[in-house]
């Protein structure tokens, strides 16, 4: 069975005009959580997924946004894009309460994300 893409995310050094930007463009529900410095945009829409904007990071966040893989066993799933070729740009990082996170490169130096949801 395949993996889903669950989440997307923004990445911008101007988080507030980005999400003003999507709100009207695309009337998508932005609401700032200051406490995680992170903007979490719900598309309000009946498919699809929802996303977040946040500030990049200092250190190895090229890009200016990626795609997040749901999977069930990070570590795992780490072992298996070094192993086929990948890249880990950001290992295992715990999100208080929602799970954990890992980025990474694939062969074209495409940046994506794997999650592990906590249940």
């Amino acid at each position: 069975m395949g993996r889903p893409v669950v989440h997307f995310e923004l990445w911008s050094k101007n988080p507030e005009q980005l999400g003003t930007f999507y709100s009207e463009v695309f009337e998508w529900n932005v609401k700032a959580d200051p406490q995680l410095g992170y903007r979490f945009v719900d598309t309000d829409a009946s498919r699809g997924i929802n996303g977040g904007i946040t500030t990049p990071k200092e250190g190895p966040w090229p890009g200016n946004m990626a795609l997040y893989i749901e999977v069930d066993d990070l570590a795992a799933y780490t072992a298996k894009v070094e192993g086929s070729g990948g890249k880990t740009l950001v290992e295992r990082m715990e999100i208080p309460n929602l799970g954990a996170l890992g980025l990474f490169e694939d062969p074209d130096q495409r940046v994506f994300g794997i999650w592990e949801i906590r249940r």
